[in-house]
C-alpha cells in the first residue's frame, strides 16, 4: 500500500513554487535526497522522510528571507488525509468536530479550547491552553501540529481578525476576514449593504441619540424591533410589543450601557410578521452553494414566549422553505450579498447564515440579519444530516473552488432540543451536576448529545458551566420520529438544574408535550 505525505506550504511572501521560487543548492539537494515531487502549492514525499523534511524546509525558507507554514495532508490509497483545527468550545464546535471526524479525508481533529464533552466523546483532542485570539500562537501551533485546515466556529475570533492572520501565513482557514465579518459584527454595515445592493430587508433607521431613537419609535408605533449594532451573544435584540418596551430597550443600550460598546449604536426597524427561518450557504468569495434549511426557536418559553435567547432548539429541513423559496433566497439575498461584498473589496469566504422572515402578507423572504458562522443550534441538525466529505468541501471554499460542488444529505429529518441552566437567559447557577448522558444517547437510534457548556468536577462528573449546556440531537425518518427520539433522550438526562422547551418543532408538527426536567 503506497502512502505519501503532501506538505501544503504557505510562505510569508506570495511566491509560487513552479515559476518564482529559486531553489538554493541546499534546496536542490533536498529534492534529490527526499525524492520530492511538487506542484504550485505542495510537496509530496514518502512518509518515511516526512519528519526530517519539515525541518529542512524551514531552513530553506529562512535562507530565502521567508517563513513557511506547513500543513500536512497524508495520502493513503489516493485519499487525502488532513489534520483539522476547530476554533471554539461550544455546541456548534462539537457538531463541527463530529462531522469533520467522519470525513474520509480527515486525519484527526483538534479543538481549541473545546470542552469536557468534546474531549470525552472522542470527536476531537481538545487544546484548552491555546489562546485563539493570539494569531501568532495559533499559527505556531498549526505549524507544530501539521494542521492543513482551520475552521473558525465563533464570531468573536473572526471579528478580531484570526482568519486574516492565518491567511497571510498561508494556512487554509474557513471563516471570513475581519472586514467581511462586519456583516455580523455591525448590523448597521449589513443594512447599508442591503440598501446599496437592493437586498430585501426590514425598513430601519440607525441612532446614537436615545431621544431621537424614541421619537422615531413614537412615530412608527409598536410592535417594533430594537437591536444593538454590535455583537451581543445573541441577546441584543428586543422585539417590543409596546412603546414602553421599546423605550426601555433604547435606554438599556444607549443610556445604561448594558451591552457595552456593542450597544453604543442601535438599529430600530419595522416589525415583520411571519415565520422565521435560517438559511445557510457556503461561500468561496465569488460562488455560493446552499446548505439544507433549518428552523431555530429563539424565545426561551413554549409557544415562542419570553425573552430571546441564542436558540432553544432547531430542526432540519424546514418545510416552510420550499425549493422555490430557496431559489429566491439565493438569487435575491445570498448572491447579491456575495457579489456586493466582493465589489466592496472584502470578499467573503466562509458560511453565510441568513436569518430570514417569510412575510405573512407577501409570502416572500426578507433578510433579518446575517451571521458569519454556522448557527447554534442549527449547526447540530445540519452536521448530523451531512453525508459529504466536509473537509474537502471546506478546503474547496478556501481555494475559491466551490463552483460545481454539490452536497449530499441523509434523507429524513433531524431535531435538536437545547437543555439550559435554570434562569437562562438571565442569571443562572453554574456547577450543577449532569448525569446519565451515555445512557440517554442509547435510548433510541440516531441520537447524539452535543456539549455546549460543560466541564468535569473533581470527581469526574459533568457539570454545567454555561447558559445553554447540551444539544440533544436525533435523526428520524421524518420530523415526528426525530422529535420523539430527541425528547426520549432529554427525559433520560438527569439534571435537576436544567430546563428545556417542550414544543420544538411546533410550527411543523402536532404537539406532544414532554415532561419538564
Amino acid at each position: 500500500m503506497s502512502c505519501t505525505t503532501t506538505f501544503n506550504v504557505g510562505f510569508s511572501k506570495p511566491l509560487g513554487f513552479r515559476n518564482n521560487f529559486t531553489f538554493h543548492k541546499s534546496s536542490t539537494h533536498l529534492l534529490k535526497t527526499f525524492n520530492l515531487s511538487f506542484t504550485d502549492h505542495s510537496f509530496s514525499l514518502c512518509n518515511s522522510h516526512s519528519s526530517s523534511f519539515r525541518s529542512v524546509l524551514n531552513c530553506v525558507a529562512k535562507s530565502s528571507g521567508q517563513s513557511a507554514s506547513v500543513g500536512v495532508v497524508t495520502k493513503n490509497n489516493s485519499k487525502e488525509k488532513v489534520v483539522v483545527l476547530v476554533i471554539g468550545g461550544g455546541g456548534r464546535e462539537h457538531a463541527l468536530c463530529y462531522a469533520l471526524q467522519r470525513s474520509p479525508s480527515c486525519e484527526s481533529v483538534l479543538c481549541a479550547p473545546g470542552n469536557a464533552g468534546i474531549a470525552s466523546s472522542g470527536n476531537a483532542s481538545c487544546i484548552s491552553e491555546l489562546d485563539v485570539y493570539d494569531g501568532a500562537a495559533v499559527e505556531s501551533f498549526c505549524r507544530e501540529r501539521g494542521v492543513g485546515l482551520v475552521v473558525v466556529g465563533p464570531e468573536a475570533p473572526l471579528v478580531a481578525g484570526l482568519s486574516n492572520y492565518l491567511g497571510k501565513a498561508g494556512i487554509p482557514t474557513f471563516g471570513p476576514s475581519a472586514e467581511a465579518a462586519a456583516l455580523e459584527g455591525s448590523k448597521n454595515f449589513m443594512k447599508h449593504l442591503c440598501d446599496k445592493y437592493n437586498i430585501p430587508t426590514a425598513k430601519y433607521k440607525t441612532f446614537t441619540d436615545p431621544s431621537a431613537a424614541k421619537q422615531y419609535i413614537q412615530e412608527e408605533g409598536a410592535p417594533i424591533v430594537v437591536k444593538a449594532d454590535g455583537l451581543a451573544a445573541g441577546k441584543g435584540v428586543t422585539v417590543a410589543m409596546t412603546l414602553e418596551e421599546a423605550y426601555e430597550a433604547v435606554d438599556s443600550m444607549l443610556v445604561k450601557g448594558d451591552f457595552g460598546s456593542a450597544g453604543c449604536r442601535v438599529i430600530v426597524e419595522e416589525f415583520l410578521e411571519g415565520e422565521e427561518v435560517s438559511f445557510f450557504a457556503l461561500v468561496d468569495g465569488e460562488n455560493a452553494i446552499p446548505l439544507e434549511s433549518a428552523q431555530d426557536h429563539k424565545r426561551v418559553g413554549d409557544g415562542d414566549t419570553g425573552p430571546n435567547t441564542g436558540g432553544m432548539g432547531a430542526y432540519s429541513p424546514a418545510p416552510i422553505l420550499t425549493k422555490e423559496l430557496q431559489s429566491i433566497v439565493m438569487d435575491s439575498i445570498i448572491m447579491p450579498t456575495v457579489k456586493g461584498m466582493s465589489a466592496e473589496g472584502c470578499k467573503f469566504v466562509g458560511v453565510l447564515y441568513a436569518g430570514l422572515m417569510i412575510e405573512k402578507k407577501s409570502g416572500m423572504p426578507k433578510l433579518i440579519e446575517y451571521n458569519v458562522r454556522f448557527g447554534d443550534p442549527e449547526c447540530q441538525v445540519l452536521m448530523v444530516r451531512l453525508e459529504s466529505d466536509l473537509v474537502q468541501v471546506l478546503l474547496a471554499a478556501c481555494r475559491g473552488e466551490l463552483s460545481g460542488v454539490s452536497l449530499d444529505w441523509s434523507p429524513g429529518s433531524a431535531m435538536v432540543v437545547v437543555m439550559a441552566s435554570k434562569g437562562y437567559p438571565g442569571s443562572y447557577e453554574k456547577g450543577t451536576i449532569i448525569e446519565n448522558l451515555e445512557e440517554a444517547e442509547l435510548v433510541a437510534p440516531g441520537i447524539k448529545i452535543f456539549h455546549a457548556g460543560t466541564a468535569f468536577d473533581s470527581e469526574g462528573r459533568f457539570i454545567a458551566t454555561g447558559g445553554r449546556v447540551l444539544g440533544v440531537t436525533a435523526k428520524g425518518n421524518d420530523l415526528e420520529e426525530a422529535r420523539d427520539r430527541a425528547y426520549q433522550a432529554v427525559e433520560n438526562v438527569k439534571w435537576p438544574g436544567g430546563f428545556y422547551r417542550r414544543d420544538i418543532g411546533w410550527r411543523a408538527l402536532p404537539q406532544k408535550h414532554a415532561t419538564k426536567v
